[in-house]
């Protein structure tokens, strides 16, 4: 067997250096394909990638020897650290991350700039939003006084401002039951829709929402149910209630009390429940469990009040102008009842999210 020399050796453990006019024929290649103009950008992507795994996955066929010269060990190796390092800053340029790492400087820009957009957008809706509600509140206001002030505007000649002021409470009781007597469920109606809405916007203010930012869709749909079932059906409920009682003695005045306590109060809270539900476009699952969860609470909190109220109500108050009575106690029940109902229904929609929220993929950089 033939022995080798040390320098042998030595020139074998040497790597051969890649010529340098190798890598640039690559590069001459690409350059010639990309020139051709039948050569489509798709072909021209994987010809690119072609070429960099060609020159990462280059082997260096080197033999493993031993020599104490330093530079014959890491020769190689610096040249394949240099490749790699030129591809890795390329990949860290082009996908953002760095030191392996995932930068989000551009990340963090982007998202301030568009949650500065989007605050500026909300308060322009706020801003929009108070001027509808200001124009509403300010054209329905202006017409409810001046047809209140101007009851007697076909008598005001030679009246002066005092006489007008003084007479127009007086004129607008007279056409109220005059009304009563033409048209009384439609004047009911009109009367139980206004008190429902401005409860309901009293409700609001409650709240903690500003005079003019109130939610108008809310407020519509108490106005609605005020409007198109309080005022009818309390109106056929009166005049039931006259024919289950018809007596004069001293003990039908607390009757009809317990009986509206319980039945009128029960059916009516869960008229008025149900109907803001379906308003609301919830599922009846939904308005079932609201109005099974508050029926109870909200029957024993109208004991502490409307039977002191109704004692009035069936003692003192003639039939027809009970309903009147009853919406100006109605304004403060009102008040309590919007604010409960719309506060379930808020909790409910905000817990809904919590329920269904995914499980966000983990995207922080790995624990070394």
């Amino acid at each position: 067997m033939a022995s080798l020399s040390p320098q042998t050796l030595l020139s074998l453990s040497k790597p051969n250096k890649p010529n340098s006019k190798q890598l640039p024929s690559h590069a001459c290649l690409l350059s010639k394909l990309s020139q051709n103009p039948n050569f489509s950008r798709n072909k021209q992507r994987k010809l690119n990638s072609w070429v960099v795994n060609s020159v990462v996955n280059e082997e260096l066929d080197v033999l493993p020897v031993q020599s104490q010269d330093l530079t014959d060990m890491q020769e190689g190796v610096v040249v394949g650290r240099e490749e790699v390092g030129e591809l890795a800053s390329q990949v860290s340029q082009v996908s953002g991350f760095s030191d392996g790492t995932l930068s989000f400087d551009g990340f963090s820009s982007a998202s301030s700039a568009s949650a500065d957009e989007r605050r500026g957008n909300e308060e322009m809706e706020r801003l929009i939003d108070r001027t509808i509600n200001a124009t509403i509140v300010l054209a329905v206001g202006t017409f409810a006084i001046t047809k209140l002030l101007t009851i007697d505007q076909d008598y005001w000649h030679g009246w002066t401002i005092f006489e007008i002021v003084r007479y127009a409470p007086l004129h607008n009781w007279t056409a109220y039951e005059e009304a009563l007597k033409t048209n009384p469920v439609l004047a009911k109606m009109v009367i139980s829709g206004v008190v429902y809405s401005l409860g309901d916007w009293i409700a609001q203010c409650f709240e903690g929402k500003p005079l003019f930012e109130f939610d108008r869709t809310r407020m519509f749909r108490s106005g609605l149910v005020g409007f198109t079932l309080h005022g009818s059906l309390s109106h056929y409920y009166y005049q039931f209630c006259e024919e289950l009682f018809p007596f004069q003695d001293w003990w039908v005045v607390p009757a009809k009390v317990a009986f509206d306590q319980t039945a009128w109060a029960a059916a009516w809270n869960s008229i008025y429940y149900t109907v803001l539900g379906l308003l609301r476009l919830e599922s009846p699952f939904s308005i079932f469990s609201e109005l099974k969860a508050t029926f109870w609470p909200m029957l024993t909190a109208g004991w502490k009040l409307w039977p002191f109220a109704h004692l009035v109500t069936y003692g003192l108050v003639p039939v027809e102008q009970r309903l009147l009575w009853v919406d100006c106690v109605e304004l403060i029940w009102v008040t309590i009842l919007s604010t409960y109902s719309n506060e379930k229904s808020e909790a409910r929609i905000a817990e809904a999210p919590a329920e269904v929220k995914p499980c966000l993929p983990d995207i922080s950089p790995p624990e070394e």
